[in-house]
């Protein structure tokens, strides 16, 4: 049985913004930071945690099919194919680190959709993983600032659906204990 952490209602933060963004192709090469996607039956092993890339304050990641996403000390930052620059604030009050905590943003066409979002709260992060009402599960890339391991960045990629389900966000720690989730819901 899966054991869930008690969240209070602003301690995780879910937004979802949709966005037009330049057509991409299903399926591009994304690079060698490229999260996995895998359909994994019903009480399949966890995957091992994500390698959490630590990068300079600015320094900008290419995040694949046109995304870049960097991190400051005042949060995270990302912009769609067409240049459009969006922000995350981890400073503004309205991220408690004080307990572990997943946000996540989309944007995407119907070739596909991009995700990202903050983890926080923990010295422990693992992975984060986004799963669809089918059960497949994308595991996201992680980046961090040196000395910030309070809190980070997550992006994937994801095939665009019609399902009105949503996915699920799930932050892992190292051991593949999950520290905090946001369930499934249509956006």
């Amino acid at each position: 049985m899966k054991k869930h952490l008690p969240v209070a209602a602003g301690t995780v933060a879910a937004v979802a913004v949709l966005a037009l963004a330049a057509p991409t192709a299903v399926g591009a090469a994304t690079g060698p930071s490229a999260a996995t996607t895998a359909a994994a039956p019903a009480g399949a092993t966890a995957p091992a945690p994500a390698r959490i890339r630590t990068v300079r304050s600015g320094e900008r990641v290419d995040a694949g099919r046109g995304y870049t996403v960097w991190l400051t000390e005042e949060g995270k930052h990302w912009a769609d194919p067409d240049g459009f620059e969006n922000f995350r604030s981890v400073v503004d009050g309205n991220v408690d680190r004080s307990e572990p905590g997943v946000s996540h943003q989309s944007e995407g066409t119907a070739e596909g959709v991009f995700h990202s979002g903050l983890y926080y709260g923990t010295t422990r992060a693992g992975r984060v993983e986004l799963t669809d009402s089918g059960g497949r599960r994308t595991v996201a890339t992680l980046l961090a600032l040196p000395g910030r391991s309070d809190w980070g960045v997550w992006y994937a990629h994801t095939p665009a659906s019609t399902d009105r389900g949503g996915l699920a966000v799930a932050l892992y720690d190292r051991r593949g204990a999950l520290l905090a989730d946001l369930p499934a819901g249509p956006f």
